[in-house]
């Protein structure tokens, strides 16, 4: 028995070290695309090889190695393979540092909590719960964003932000996490319209984009009715005693962060908020100009409008209105115009981290120079920030050495292999059920949703003609198999990441957070269940 739970940087290594370990047991293998004539007409398959029988073509493609000292030089690779999003995070850091030395955070926060004081005057909110209702409008729009465009880097984000309110709000970093986090793959799990799952998925099984969005929709409000009832369950806990949190200890740095920024706050707006205020307003008329009408996309619709030259016209009347306030409500506009034009980029023009971490990076200079800071205070604040967050860029590329040994070895479509085995000529039911099953067991190894989708699609869809399973409900059992265990596998990224961040060691996270996931999994199978045994919209 251990006295102490092992750092989480123990805990990843050696997860590397049992990976290499596989490679001694497992045979290598991997999937291998071939053509062959069905019925006269030429069919693309995937089929399975292992290495010594492996065509010709795909052997000198193929190269595996049984792992050994490898679990060191995995370190080095899952740097280099988590790169972009390890930049990421520190560019997040850094403009957030700024951000956080103009105290503008902790200005919109005071605000926040001013007006929900408000609101409990109103005897129907009071019986609400004020704190209830913000929790389910937060969680609920980052659902929406899991669900319509896959949200999930992006979440790294915005735990800076909600983490700070929740601890304002009597809460603990837990709650912090949830809010957006746990909200986004609650989404992600729910697929409506995610183009990067249920789009690759159903378009590799040969079905109507996004068909069945009918029951859906209706998953997707059961998973965040039960997803969000405990999340609530546990902030009334929390606000009964805030001592009963396993994370009360480690908040203590938040806590403390969040009594040093509150300490003194003056209101004032230097004259150089108004440089910056033009120089934006100037940048953002530009883009109009050249991108006046934008196409933004909604799963498999899109619809046009323009977006750029609308929010353009607001900032210049709201930028107006924020500095004759204070520098802070200005920043605190740069902040949301970052979130606006995140959400605008992503789904009209196709932004991935790197134009994310560059918006951010402008809005931390911004503020900065906003705040009237020298160009060498901007850079100091800038690595400060950085420090503070690189132990959670550190974990991710860490974690990203589990897939590099696994990958090094060859072993992940043996073991993708060796899974689809298991299925047997059973029931509907429990036919649906193993596929589930293994969709799930695959998502540890292989967290990539699309990449799994690419992976495991072409495989089962014709497996579930053979069976007599409609291929809409394999796709379900693909989508929620994808969806629920991304939020408790140390190969995910975006979760080591954000426990970094949040300063949620896993070992504490995977006991607070089992519970909810081994209840959507059930969940999950129960929602799968009328996909077999009843007749359903697309299905």
């Amino acid at each position: 028995m251990f006295k102490k739970v092992p750092h989480t940087y123990v805990i990843v290594f050696g997860i590397i070290v049992i990976s290499a370990l596989l490679t001694w047991f497992i045979p290598p293998g991997k999937y291998v695309e071939v053509t062959t004539m069905v019925e006269g007409k030429e069919q693309k398959q995937m089929v399975f090889f292992y290495e010594e029988n492996l065509p010709e073509a795909a052997k000198a493609e193929f190269n595996s190695n049984v792992q050994t000292w490898q679990v060191f030089s995995a370190l080095f690779k899952g740097f280099v393979k988590q790169s972009n999003i390890i930049i990421f995070i520190l560019m997040i850091g850094g403009a957030f540092w700024i951000m956080n030395k103009s105290k503008a955070i902790d200005v919109g926060i005071f605000a926040f909590l001013k007006f929900t004081k408000k609101l409990e005057n109103n005897g129907l909110m009071r019986r609400l719960g004020v704190d209830n209702i913000i929790i389910v409008l937060i969680m609920v729009m980052f659902s929406i964003f899991g669900a319509v465009f896959g949200m999930s880097e992006e979440t790294i984000a915005f735990v800076i932000i909600l983490i700070p309110l929740a601890i304002s709000m009597g809460y603990d970093s837990l709650m912090g996490v949830s809010m957006v986090y746990i909200a986004a793959h609650l989404g992600f799990a729910g697929a409506i319209l995610n183009p990067f799952t249920i789009g690759i998925a159903q378009g590799l099984a040969e079905l109507p984009l996004f068909s069945g969005i009918e029951y859906r929709m209706f998953a997707w409000l059961v998973i965040n009715f039960v997803g969000i009832a405990f999340v609530l369950r546990y902030a009334k806990k929390i606000r009964n005693n805030p001592r009963s949190s396993i994370m009360y200890e480690e908040d203590a740095y938040w806590r403390k962060r969040e009594e040093t920024d509150n300490n003194h706050v003056t209101y004032y707006t230097p004259t150089i908020a108004w440089w910056v205020y033009g120089a934006i307003l100037t940048a953002m008329t530009l883009f109009s100009v050249f991108h006046p009408y934008t196409v933004m996309t909604v799963g498999n619709s899109s619809f046009g409008f323009y977006v750029l030259p609308l929010f353009t016209a607001l900032y210049a009347i709201l930028g107006i209105v924020a500095l004759r306030k204070s520098v802070h409500f200005f920043i605190l506009l740069l902040l949301a115009y970052t979130i606006i034009y995140l959400i605008v980029g992503v789904m009209g023009y196709d932004w991935y981290v790197m134009e994310i971490a560059t918006l951010f990076l402008t809005m931390g200079i911004a503020s900065g120079v906003s705040i009237n800071k020298t160009a060498d205070e901007i850079a100091v604040l800038f690595l400060e920030g950085v420090k503070d967050i690189m132990s959670a860029a550190i974990i991710v590329g860490l974690a990203g050495g589990i897939i590099v040994v696994l990958s090094d070895g060859g072993i992940i479509d043996s073991i993708l292999y060796g899974l689809s085995k298991a299925m047997g000529n059973f029931g509907d039911v429990a036919s649906v059920g193993i596929m589930y099953v293994i969709q799930t067991i695959i998502n540890i190894v292989i967290p990539s949703g699309s990449a799994k989708a690419a992976i495991t699609m072409p495989i089962m869809a014709p497996f579930s003609d053979l069976i007599g399973i409609s291929r809409q409900a394999t796709v379900m059992a693909f989508q929620f198999g994808d969806g629920f265990t991304n939020m408790i596998t140390p190969t995910s990224g975006v979760l080591i990441a954000v426990l970094g961040i949040a300063r949620i060691p896993y070992h504490k996270w995977v006991k607070w957070v089992w519970p909810l996931i081994l209840t959507l999994i059930i969940l999950g199978f129960l929602l799968l269940i009328p996909t077999v045994t009843m007749q359903l919209n697309g299905f």
